[in-house]
This record gives C-alpha cells, structure tokens and sequence, in this order.
C-alpha cells in the first residue's frame, strides 16, 4: 500500500503474519522507493512466512528525552516512535487531535504542569468553543491520557492527570440507526433501480447492487470497493472477505437469494474476468468512497424517501450511512434466527456487545414483520442455525 504526502509518497505492506495483521513500513519515494520495489519487498515477506521464518521487524529503540520535555516534544517523539503499530487512517488521526487541539493547549506545557485542574480547563475550554461534540471532546482527552501514560512509564511524571471518567463529559450514545423493515429496504433498492435506469450511459455504477451487498452482506464500505470477482462465490452462495482490519474481518459471507440474484445480474452484464472489481469505475479502478455514500447511498435516501412520503409511509430514519447498512444486516440475520456466533462471524466482529444489542432490539419484532423480511431476502422460513466458519488466508 502507499499513501501520498505533499512533497513524497510513503510506501507500506499489509500482510497477514504469524496470526495476526502486520504492518511494516518501508520508506518514501525520496529514499527511492517504487511501487515495483515495494511489490517486490511484499513477495519476499510473504516467502519468509510461508517458510515459516518470517519475523517482525526489530522496534525502534525508546526515544531518550530530557526530566520534563514540554508536551509539545514529547508528543512529537512519541508519534514517531510509534508510526509503524498504526494503521495511515489512525496516525491522520492522532495527527488532527494534537496538531488542532491538543497542542494548541498544551505544547508549551511541561509534562509535570499538565494537571488535573489544567485537563479540565481544555475541557471547558471545547464545551465553550461548540466545535466539538462531547464525544469527540473526550476522545483528545483520550489520546492525551494515552500519551501522559507513557510519560508515567518512564518515569517522567507520577500521575496521569487525563485519565478517570470524571475528566470526561457526560456524553449521550446516538440512537442506533438501520433500516428496519421490509418496506424500508425494498424502497431504497428500488430507489436505487430508477436512478440505475435514469443514468446516462458513461455514468453507469450499478447502485442497486451496491447498496444490496451493504444490505445482505454487511461489508464495510473498503471492503465493497476492494471485492472481486473471484471472491463471490455464485454457485456456493458465498462472498469471501480476504482482506480486513482485524483477523475476524477475514471471513465467509451467506449470499442471501436475493443478494445472489443481484450479483448474478450483474455480473452477466459485465461479464467480467475473475481478477476484476465487482464494483469499479469506467476504466475498472476503485470507487471513490465519498462519491458512494453522497452519489450513491445520499440519492437513493432522497429518492426513496419521496415515495414512501407521498404513499405515507414513514422516511427513512436519518443518519443513514454504509455503515448503517452494516448494521441493517446484522439485524437481518436476527429476524431470520441466525445465531449469536454466526452473526458475529458474518460481521467479522470479536466483541459481542453490538451483537447482544442487535438481538435485544430483534427480540421485540412480530412474527409479521419477519416474515416480510424473509420474503423480502428469498427464505421461505427463518433458517437453522449456521455453523460458524472463519477463512484464513496468508496475505490480503
């Protein structure tokens, strides 16, 4: 993988390795680092792993800092140090929060004045500001802690002045949001089939299709965009996820009738090479994600909305995103008597605490209401129990 920066371009690999994911940094185009080279690189790790003699590279020594650096140092040298155990989306991250909001407060600090009386000033200072919520409020209070720890490892400072929940804000969990009907769904699959239809013809991105394999599968929107089609499975009835966050992502997906109806459709149309995206732009590269939830996911919502309100139905809840659509799967499973485990199999989840949840809310449907999704999906009654399974494979 690569990732652009304004003046290079910083090259990485992502692998699995000795059970887990991996991540290694290689270098930037300024050390001359290719693409080709790092294709290469790649091929040498996986060899190593399939021998069995590939091992992590060695960590980067603890910088050496001064009794009491200022925030602003320490912070710095705890980012680098660091680089290599995080994803690119997780470092930007970690980067937004100190550089916008907790430098600005702190960097002139020394380690030993960040007190408990200082963490709650930032924290009235954001209440004040209005820019934040309080949940994002207390995740750079969160990263704070997290950085002040190691500071308390080392010995620089006694107390970690960031942690405890009383330097949090109480903060509300959002309702949940997904769709939760058969009447829901089937307008936003079909308010996805007029746009299809609508389209002109070198604008052509099968909508439908998309927001069903969000639906009846429950990818991850990285995970849609990177699907192929030797992954789908047609005469199996399964989608297999090769490459995800955690080893639980790597996984075997059910194809839903209605869902291997869709995909047959589709491929049919393309017929495509088994190499080839299932879902790509003219010239067969990635979707862009922002254009898939606003182009894609945002019109269909509208559109489907305007029907259900001139039948009086209901709109559809707000907030929805592809992410949602994740979740509007899981609570398909429930509705159709998939087990726990095999829930969260499909999902590729390790905590059960979202799934518990989902079963809560599933509980309180009527019979009615699972039977029409059932009918919506292609099952004539709620299934057996399925056995939990989980793919493994070597590299993504």
């Amino acid at each position: 993988m690569k990732r652009t920066r304004t003046d290079s371009t910083v090259y990485a690999l992502r692998f699995n390795g000795r059970g887990r994911r991996q991540y290694v940094t290689l270098g930037s185009s300024k050390d001359g680092w290719t693409q080709a080279k790092a294709q290469t690189a790649l091929q040498d790790e996986l060899a190593n792993v399939q021998l069995g003699t590939w091992t992590p590279p060695e960590p980067e020594p603890a910088p050496t800092v001064e009794q009491d650096p200022t925030f602003h140092e320490f912070s710095s040298d705890w980012l680098a140090a660091h680089e290599r155990e995080w994803r690119p989306k997780t470092r930007s991250d970690y980067e937004w929060k100190l550089s916008y909001h907790l430098l600005p407060s702190f960097k002139r600090h020394r380690l030993s004045q960040i007190t408990i009386a200082e963490v709650d000033r930032y924290r009235a200072a954001k209440v004040k500001q209005g820019k934040l919520s309080a949940a994002s409020i207390n995740k750079t209070i969160a990263l704070l802690a997290q950085v002040l720890e190691v500071a308390v490892e080392y010995g620089l400072i006694e107390r970690n002045a960031a942690r405890g929940r009383r330097r949090r804000l109480k903060a509300d969990r959002p309702a949940p949001v997904w769709l939760d009907s058969a009447e829901q769904i089937g307008a936003l699959l079909d308010a996805a089939g007029e746009l299809d239809r609508e389209a002109r013809v070198d604008r052509q991105v099968p909508r439908k299709a998309i927001l069903a394999t969000l639906t009846f599968a429950g990818l991850r929107i990285g995970e849609l965009v990177d699907l192929r089609w030797r992954d789908v499975d047609l005469a199996a009835g399964r989608i297999t996820v090769r490459s995800a966050k955690t080893d639980a992502g790597v996984r075997t997906i059910g194809l839903l009738p209605v869902l291997r109806d869709e995909l047959a459709a589709l491929k049919a149309r393309a017929k495509p090479h088994s190499y080839e995206r299932v879902f790509a732009t003219q010239a067969g590269g990635a979707l862009n994600q922002s254009n898939l939830r606003n182009r894609t996911l945002a019109l269909s919502v509208e559109r489907a909305n305007e029907r259900l309100e001139a039948a009086g139905s209901v709109p559809l809840p707000d907030g929805l995103t592809p992410h949602k659509l994740r979740h509007t799967f899981a609570s398909l499973l429930v509705a159709l008597g998939t087990d726990p485990g095999a829930v969260m199999d499909q999902l590729g989840h390790e905590d059960a605490a979202f799934t518990l949840r989902v079963y809560r809310h599933g509980m309180r449907r009527d019979e009615k209401s699972k039977l029409a999704l059932a009918q919506l999906v292609g099952v004539e009654k709620a299934p057996k129990r399925h056995q939990r399974s989980k793919v493994k494979v070597s590299s993504s």
